[in-house]
């Protein structure tokens, strides 16, 4: 009996050349974090890396930059801008309402009121009062101006671009016009549940021992 062994290497384990090293040896960098040290020793040897993300990109999961330009004609087109998120559903609904809450609350007040702690009727330090989201005005501003003006800001109040995302934003959008207009959606029933302390088990169980009626 005999038996044949082929290797592809020798006993000093050597490698073959690399058809192309600078690819299989290439130093892994992660994508926005190299320092600036690395980025001159990149420079000197004749490589343009500046570690921004190549222009006109969008990170995945991310909405489209608003184009639409902060004056007098963009005002007026961002009344064509349509939302472009799906109807809200109750826990869409709890987060665009914290969002609401952590931004606008303090200037607009919890009911939308425009009586926010920075107003409070007048007492607060805010010299004017802020705009009423219930009024008549706010109630006929379309839902691309409403985006509009979180994104830029009118008049005494400043831009929240910074502050919350695009998609953000139209949750905002979203928020307001469910109080204005009463579409805040309906709890489901293990919420209704939770929140009167019962449970479908148990109500099903009481029925379940409740005499049958003659």
């Amino acid at each position: 009996m005999s038996m044949l062994v082929i290797g592809c290497g020798g006993g000093n384990d050597t490698r073959n050349p690399a058809y192309m090293p600078d690819m299989a040896q290439s130093r892994a960098y992660e994508t926005y974090t190299m320092s600036a040290k690395k980025i001159a020793e990149l420079q000197k040897q004749g490589i343009f890396y500046n570690s921004l993300p190549v222009e006109g990109t969008i990170a995945r999961g991310e909405m489209a930059p608003y184009e639409i330009p902060n004056d007098t004609s963009g005002y007026t087109q961002s009344a064509s801008v349509q939302d472009p998120l799906p109807p809200m559903d109750e826990t869409y609904y709890k987060e665009a309402e914290r969002l609401y809450l952590v931004n606008c609350g303090i200037c607009h007040g919890t009911k939308l009121d425009g009586n926010g702690p920075l107003w409070k009727g007048g007492d607060g330090p805010y010299p004017a009062a802020p705009r009423n989201l219930l009024d008549d005005y706010s109630k006929a501003l379309s839902d691309g101006t409403m985006y509009h003006v979180i994104t830029y800001g009118r008049n005494l109040m400043g831009p929240y671009a910074h502050q919350v995302s695009p998609k953000e934003r139209w949750m905002l959008v979203k928020y307001i016009r469910s109080i204005q207009d009463g579409s805040k959606p309906a709890a489901s029933d293990s919420t209704a549940a939770a929140a009167t302390g019962t449970s479908t088990a148990t109500t099903d169980s009481a029925a379940a021992t409740e005499p049958a009626a003659n």
